[in-house]
């Protein structure tokens, strides 16, 4: 099993970049996979970690860990206020009406959880472009690229909240557009266009601002070239 890249480490915690296509941990969703990120990070680290927050499999990007439980538990309720800066670049079909907007829209827990809570994601339009792709009797398709930042932490959360605003995440077999993933995958995009780009918190014991940003890998970058006008 490769190592996950660190981008930040220190006896209390770690943030690692995930690939995407890499569970995090086994659970149901799981069917037969037997290569998880936890096991992985367990052995490059040479002690027991705590994940403090979950990526979707098919997400990228900055993935929080502590190396004991008090760490884990104060990272944990940080992560539920308002310091605690999650941004994901997401890749949706359309062009939002506003260069920011909100969606505040209740989701359920996933398979076998029914309830609804509140889900609450801001997004903002970072760039957009219009792709020679014909589609619904239109001779080309609109994109933007966009930074989302959930409030909340539900299941799968930013993709349905775009799946909602008839914006679906390029890539997303579940909740997207299969007439726009195929267009990306003729491109050379087999992924889901969804990237944890960055956290930032505080120090559970120090009390000074961690930031940690992963890059995006080469084919979420591909699709990153589609937005000219966008300055990384």
């Amino acid at each position: 099993m490769s190592a996950l890249p660190v981008l930040f480490e220190d006896p209390f915690l770690a943030v690692v970049g995930k690939p995407a296509g890499l569970m995090v941990h086994d659970s149901a969703l799981a069917r037969g996979e037997t290569d998880f990120a936890a096991d992985r990070l367990r052995e490059q680290f040479g002690k027991p970690i705590h994940l403090v927050h979950r990526l979707d499999r098919a997400t990228s990007g900055c993935l929080l860990l502590a190396f004991d439980r008090d760490t884990a538990s104060a990272l944990g309720k940080q992560l539920m206020s308002d310091g605690f800066e999650k941004d994901y670049w997401a890749v949706c079909r359309g062009w939002p009406a506003e260069s920011r907007f909100t969606i505040d829209h209740p989701l359920d827990g996933g398979p076998g959880k029914p309830v609804k809570k509140p889900a609450v994601t801001d997004f903002e339009v970072l760039a957009t472009c219009e792709l020679p792709i014909p589609t619904q009797g239109f001779e080309t398709s609109r994109y933007a690229l966009l930074c989302a930042h959930p409030r909340t932490g539900r299941f799968r959360q930013i993709r349905r909240h775009l799946k909602h605003a008839f914006h679906h995440l390029v890539g997303d077999s579940s909740h997207g557009d299969g007439r726009h993933n195929r267009a990306f995958r003729a491109m050379g995009i087999h992924r889901m266009l969804l990237h944890a780009r960055r956290l930032a918190f505080l120090h559970p014991h120090t009390g000074a601002t961690v930031e940690a940003v992963a890059a995006p890998d080469h084919e979420f970058a591909r699709a990153l070239d589609l937005f000219p006008a966008y300055n990384r």
